[in-house]
């Protein structure tokens, strides 16, 4: 005599067999799912640091142009950053020529000896606004970066008539 718990459990080897397969289609989707995850925000951390890096050079270069005389006219260049210090250009930085946004005659530090008008001398202090731009090309990462700044240059009378018109 056959008992009827026996031909229950025969009935339902097709079912856990079609039950696995349904779980592990689900895993290996979970599985594939995190794995494009995890790259796509690799991909995301990588062009972030590009960026960055990018920026810290052309920064760096403009602190370069910042530092040099600003009593002849200054002219565009190109500058090898090496951010690693490796001994090898990282990156070339393309500095437009900078140009004067501004300027204004610097008024004197103690204020109780101004009289008034004041008048302007060949020894005259002017405050100068300058505006530079610097463009990063990046072979490696195809990262274009255009960082912009300004920077106060104190310059004579004869030198402010010669660089900014």
């Amino acid at each position: 005599m056959r008992l009827p718990i026996l031909s229950y459990k025969k009935s339902q080897h097709g079912i856990t067999l079609f039950v696995s397969l349904v779980l592990l289609v689900l895993i290996t989707l979970m599985v594939t799912t995190a794995f494009t995850l995890s790259n796509t925000n690799l991909k995301s951390v990588g062009n972030m640091q590009a960026r960055n890096e990018a920026i810290s050079a052309a920064n760096k270069a403009i602190e370069q142009v910042i530092s040099s005389s600003f009593t002849t006219s200054p002219a565009a260049e190109t500058i090898n950053v090496d951010i690693n210090n490796d001994n090898s250009t990282d990156y070339i930085v393309s500095i437009a020529t900078p140009v004067c946004v501004q300027s204004s005659i610097d008024a004197p530090a103690n204020l109780s000896s101004v009289t008034l008008p004041i008048t302007m001398t060949s020894t005259s202090s002017w405050n100068t606004l300058w505006e530079i731009e610097a463009v990063v090309n990046d072979a490696i990462t195809g990262a274009k970066t255009t960082v912009r700044s300004g920077t106060r240059v104190l310059l004579t009378q004869a030198q402010k008539n010669a660089v900014c018109s």
